[in-house]
């Protein structure tokens, strides 16, 4: 067994047909955002607004909710859908939790975009360097962009 490097569960895939996961097409997401770290950068970036008390991580708390959206969500109660398949994504954030830390962030929401950005900004980096240079000449010249 490896010892998890980041927020999510290591997943593995079997072809038995027993421990399915309903969300298989999310399995890219979780899996991307391993690799490229965005789940250790986002973490480290939201540390500031992390209560002592808190139990979920803001930064995975976030990607949770940026997964959700991902599945077709648009509210916190749709966090749900996430919280159904532990074996995917861990423990999820309650709803509470989660508007708690919304109501954080808003607090002073430039912080809070700039740290979610420059997060992002070193996994852009990262992704890129993952994907070597042809990739992201190629998307660049076919007029894409990340």
């Amino acid at each position: 067994m490896q010892k998890p490097t980041g927020s999510y569960p290591s997943l593995l895939v079997d072809t038995t047909g027993k421990d399915l996961v309903s969300q298989a097409g999310a399995v890219v997401l979780v899996a991307t955002a391993r690799k490229v770290g965005l789940d250790r950068e986002l973490s480290a970036a939201l540390r500031p607004w992390k209560s002592p008390w808190a139990v979920i991580d803001p930064g995975k708390a976030l990607l949770d909710m940026a997964f959700a959206v991902a599945l077709g969500g648009d509210c916190l109660a749709d966090l749900a859908v996430v919280r159904s398949e532990p074996a995917l994504y861990g423990p999820v954030a309650s709803d509470p939790t989660m508007s708690r830390l919304v109501s954080a962030l808003a607090v002073d929401p430039g912080a809070a975009l700039i740290a979610i950005n420059t997060a992002r900004a070193k996994v852009r980096t990262r992704a890129w360097k993952l994907a070597g240079s042809t990739h992201q000449t190629t998307t660049l010249m076919l007029g894409g962009h990340w």
